[in-house]
């Protein structure tokens, strides 16, 4: 397994510190990873922005930084907007994928990660898993051509239980499309990591990994003199101190035979602050814990 990180860490996104692309590279290297995520969108690696000079040129930053295992990430919903059958939003989505592989390809990265979709009220379940099987069919095969292969991430509604995240890659039936198999949504499911890990391990192509506690939420209702009890929010923190258990996670995956990308992501507020110190500090304490394990 190779640890990388993801750009997202470093993009602002949540009020913490910011670097280009650029800047970032040489962050994921001084740190000491072994390649890099970066974000299919902007303020990182949007396709509407990377000309190919560019991307040479970037490819070249990279190799010189001795980043060699890397992704590019979607951000796509192949249910969106289908309350308006007019807009070919399949198509659109799939084009972006389609430009996502071709970045990837020409910036020497070997998969692109992507979504499945949220559940939208305007079509039943079937429907929608169906668009979903006939779309990721369709980039899978246009990444193949690429040499590219994508890692479906369990996190939108659709798939994201591990059963049926391997009942879609199944229906999908394309060798260029495998999971990108990831803790977080399965421990707040409350299932088994190690047993799901060591099932998905065999399709994993990559996993996306970040640690959280749990912080209960409450909600005053003066009626009753009294507090209801909300969905408890979930606070990032540095890997171990968290709920979730990588332990039992990364053995199943060992036992299931995983030996791709492991990308260490803050993409969310953290504990501690958004300043460049704190996020270098849980990114280090990402590859302590990673190497003890």
């Amino acid at each position: 397994m190779t640890p990388i990180l993801f750009s997202v860490s470093y993009s602002g996104s949540w009020g913490q510190a910011r670097l280009s692309v650029e800047q970032f590279v040489d962050k994921a290297a001084g740190l000491g990873f072994g390649g890099v995520m970066l974000g299919g969108k902007r303020p990182h690696l949007s396709p509407l922005d990377w000309s190919g000079p560019a991307r040479a040129a970037l490819r070249s930053h990279l190799e010189a930084a001795g980043l060699r295992e890397n992704v590019v990430a979607g951000y796509n919903n192949f249910t969106a907007d289908l309350e308006h059958g007019e807009v070919p939003m399949g198509e659109i989505q799939i084009a972006y994928v389609t430009e996502l592989c071709r970045l990837a390809h020409d910036v020497g990265a070997g998969v692109v990660r992507v979504f499945t979709g949220y559940e939208h009220p305007a079509k039943g379940y079937l429907a929608q898993w169906n668009l979903l099987v006939d779309c990721l069919r369709e980039c899978a095969r246009r990444a193949a051509e690429l040499g590219v292969t994508l890692a479906v991430q369990n996190h939108h509604d659709l798939a994201v239980d591990y059963r049926s995240h391997r009942d879609l890659l199944e229906a999908v039936g394309e060798p260029s499309c495998r999971a990108g198999f990831d803790a977080w949504s399965q421990a707040l499911q409350g299932v088994d990591l190690r047993e799901a890990a060591r099932a998905m391990a065999p399709l994993t192509a990559h996993t996306t990994v970040a640690d959280y506690q749990r912080r209960p939420r409450f909600l005053y209702e003066p009626e009753v003199i009294n507090y209801r009890a909300g969905t408890p929010y979930s606070q990032a923190v540095p890997m171990g101190e968290g709920f979730i258990d990588y332990r039992g996670f990364f053995a199943g995956l060992r036992e299931g035979g995983f030996d791709g990308t492991v990308a260490y992501e803050m993409c969310s507020p953290l504990l501690g602050g958004g300043s460049e110190e704190n996020l270098d500090r849980y990114a280090r304490r990402f590859l302590e814990y990673f190497r003890e394990l």
